[in-house]
């Protein structure tokens, strides 16, 4: 009878051991990376994929399953492949970004590239956007590696590099020279969704199925100029800035699609009062005005009820004492899914109202579209969610910003963001002063992860 009861104190100690074994290897993944510059100037992302190239190959990865590949120096990527058992069904990608923004040591009250725990946090350039996540993923797949889980299908990951704007963007280059290491039927982007934190309190678990298209436009004026001492009131300044003063005045009109009506919808549920009303009234066929005009006063909630245009740079003139022969104003702005540059061009020309105003793409603009909602993903989030943070609500999300999800969705992979981490709405540092992430938030992500992970890909 003693020998029985051991046993099964013994077996019941095992999940807690192995949880436990997962923080310390997540936590020691993440200082490493945090620890290795990946900023696009003078960091090196192909040492970090060879050094978690090197972390799957202690766990027992087969080399072959193993690539680090990059196509200019220091632009490393590194895949790592789990085989299932049935090569019948399509693999799972799980992708996430090894660089990082630039942070400057005099910006900082700490040394951006050290890892620092204090206070209940993990402080380093990277620990929100995205080096906790891929701590989270790399640990979660050389932790079922060493338990010798057999998952149904392939599942690949992808630590990737230049997410943050470099020239050698890992996941576009990848799907063009690579495509088979990365092939799958869905994937999760650990770069975007995740959970809000609100004044302490968990909101919801968002899944990004959808993003904003980033596209920037030139707005030029040219005036034959002059002496400073003769002025007329053909001045390109002053032309410029009645045209952004019209601008600014101008609202894009409300564009849902399935992804961004379905969130208002979900987050109606769990608000109240007037708040609620508002978040379902703007999702009618006819939104109300009231609603829209309330809810707009919200950036965030703005931007995902339309395409936003905003001023960002301004230049112009050549000389104190000469009148002005340009007048410069670049635009950023950010399309919801189903609109064209072609058309938010001409509604800018439109817009402000300018006969002299040439506006411009800075970029060739690529769209992407959005991921149809999958139900085998959604209600799997909703599960783990559910046993991680009971009584939290998952809801799908449109980016207001851009991920790599844009080049995997444009090339027919289906891509949901799930991030495992929670991060207070009211202390976002990605890409900014002393970064940071809640050790709590950190170590609950590592069984979110695992278990993420384990029932998507079924198996045994």
């Amino acid at each position: 009878m003693k020998r029985v009861t051991l046993l099964l104190l013994i077996s019941g100690c095992v999940p807690l051991l192995a949880q436990q074994d997962g923080r310390q290897l997540a936590h020691d993944i993440l200082k490493e990376l945090i620890e290795i510059n990946t900023s696009d100037s003078v960091g090196d992302n192909t040492r970090a994929a060879e050094a978690m190239a090197a972390r799957f190959r202690a766990a027992g990865f087969a080399d072959a399953d193993i690539h680090v590949l990059a196509p200019a120096a220091r632009k490393g990527n590194v895949i790592v492949r789990m085989r299932g058992t049935n090569p019948a069904l399509k693999p799972i990608l799980f992708m996430g970004h090894l660089d990082v923004v630039e942070a400057r040591r005099e910006d900082w009250s700490k040394d951006p590239f050290q890892f620092v725990e204090e206070d209940g946090w993990f402080y380093g350039r990277g620990t929100q956007d995205m080096k906790s996540d891929d701590a989270l993923l790399a640990a979660t797949f050389i932790r079922l590696k060493r338990e010798g889980f057999q998952p149904s299908r392939d599942l690949i990951l992808a630590l990737t590099a230049d997410e943050e704007g470099g020239e050698h963007n890992g996941v576009y280059w990848l799907l063009k020279e690579h495509r088979d290491l990365i092939e799958a039927e869905f994937a999760i982007n650990a770069d975007a969704g995740g959970g809000q934190i609100k004044d302490g309190k968990r909101l919801f678990m968002g899944v990004q199925a959808a993003e904003k298209t980033y596209a920037t436009f030139h707005v030029d004026i040219r005036n034959k100029g002059g002496h400073s001492s003769l002025p007329v009131k053909d001045n390109a300044i002053y032309e410029l800035s009645d045209a952004l003063a019209r601008l600014e005045k101008f609202e894009f009109p409300v564009r849902l699609n399935e992804v961004s009506r379905t969130f208002f919808e979900r987050l109606a549920a769990i608000s109240k009062g007037e708040l609620a009303s508002d978040l379902l009234a703007v999702t009618r066929t006819q939104p109300d005005p009231g609603a829209v005009e309330r809810i707009s006063r919200e950036p965030y909630f703005n931007a995902l009820l339309r395409t936003t245009c905003i001023p960002t740079e301004l230049k112009g003139g050549h000389a104190e004492n000469a009148l002005p022969q340009l007048a410069e104003a670049t635009v950023n702005c950010r399309l919801v899914p189903d609109d064209s540059p072609q058309a938010v061009q001409q509604t800018l020309i439109r817009v402000l109202a300018e006969p002299k105003a040439e506006v411009t793409p800075a970029q060739e603009v690529v769209a992407g579209p959005f991921s149809a909602l999958r139900s085998d993903v959604m209600k799997t989030v909703a599960s783990v969610t559910d046993s991680t943070w009971p009584g939290i609500s998952v809801i799908p999300l449109m980016e207001t910003g851009a991920t790599d999800g844009k080049w995997t969705r444009l090339a027919g992979i289906p891509t949901y963001g799930v991030s495992a981490l929670f991060i207070d709405v009211d202390d976002v540092r990605a890409h900014g002063r002393d970064e940071r992430v809640s050790q709590q938030s950190f170590y609950d992500g590592v069984g979110f992860d695992y278990q993420l992970i384990k029932r998507l890909a079924g198996g045994n």
